[in-house]
């Protein structure tokens, strides 16, 4: 072997060694990026995860994206959304987001998914009221009374008296996991204070019908005014007051009668 096929050898060896010192620093530098790189940890859903369901450890996990494409309410840390309820169903891959999520404060689930300043309260129905079985949690629905007319007979007005109010549950459940129709017993709806003495006064005063909206349409009409008791006070009257009624004596005498009510005084006038 001539000294030029030795020159040619250890030339390649050195440049193979190069290589490779250079391509190893590269991939430690991808490897171990620091938290200063484009990127970030975003908590995605690792299988559905439906309605009104509590978050469990293995139905999410870590990734890590280029920071304009997290949305800001997205969360760095599993433990941060464990626990919570979900109050919109999350496909597989899906970024858990706080906006679709509600704090577990105790007592059942179904208290999580209510918004603030708002109340739950269950309607009895059959197969009728219920819209067949069509029924599901998240859907909108109005409610419409019907009652006879004043005056008895066969005569019945019916009115819609609350619109565009959200489904928490049917029966005992708040998932949203069924596709199939099912009749159900009791529908749980989610409306305003004001708006559930509405509907306990309409149960009273005649038969209740749910009728399912179109998820699109959220306009309503304003709420009927409440009205206001208005107070109402007596002003006492005075009494009159009894004018002094003076007669004189037809005699002869100077003598003056004076009356005041039933009080008879009689006095001697001076000439």
């Amino acid at each position: 072997m001539n000294s030029r096929t030795l020159v040619l050898i250890g030339l390649s060896l050195l440049l193979g060694l190069g290589a490779a010192f250079l391509a190893n620093n590269w991939l430690s530098a991808r490897l171990n990026a620091g938290p200063d790189d484009n990127l970030q940890n975003v908590v995605v859903a690792t299988q559905e995860i439906p309605f009104g369901q509590m978050v469990e450890a293995q139905q999410v996990t870590l990734v890590r994206m280029p920071k304009g494409t997290v949305p800001d309410d997205a969360f760095d840390s599993a433990d941060k959304v464990v626990g919570k309820i979900a109050t919109f169903a999350m496909l597989r891959g899906d970024i858990v987001r706080a906006a679709r999520l509600a704090e577990h404060l105790g007592g059942s689930t179904l208290a999580s998914l209510i918004e603030p300043e708002k109340r739950a309260i269950s309607v009895r129905v059959d197969d009728v009221v219920g819209v067949g079985g069509f029924l599901l949690p998240g859907n909108r629905v109005d409610v419409l009374v019907a009652k006879k007319a004043e005056g008895g007979g066969n005569n019945a007005k019916s009115e819609t008296i609350l619109e565009d109010l959200r489904v928490l549950a049917v029966d005992q459940t708040a998932s949203t996991d069924k596709t199939q129709p099912v009749v159900v017993r009791a529908v749980t709806l989610e409306m305003t204070p004001e708006e559930t003495e509405i509907l306990v006064k309409a149960q009273t005063e005649g038969k209740l019908q749910l009728a399912l909206r179109n998820p699109l349409d959220n306009q309503k009409k304003p709420l009927p005014p409440v009205e206001k008791a208005v107070a109402v006070v007596e002003v006492p009257v005075p009494a009159p007051v009894a004018k002094p009624v003076v007669r004189r004596s037809s005699g002869g005498g100077s003598g003056v009668t004076i009356i005041r009510g039933i009080d008879v005084q009689a006095a001697k006038a001076q000439l």
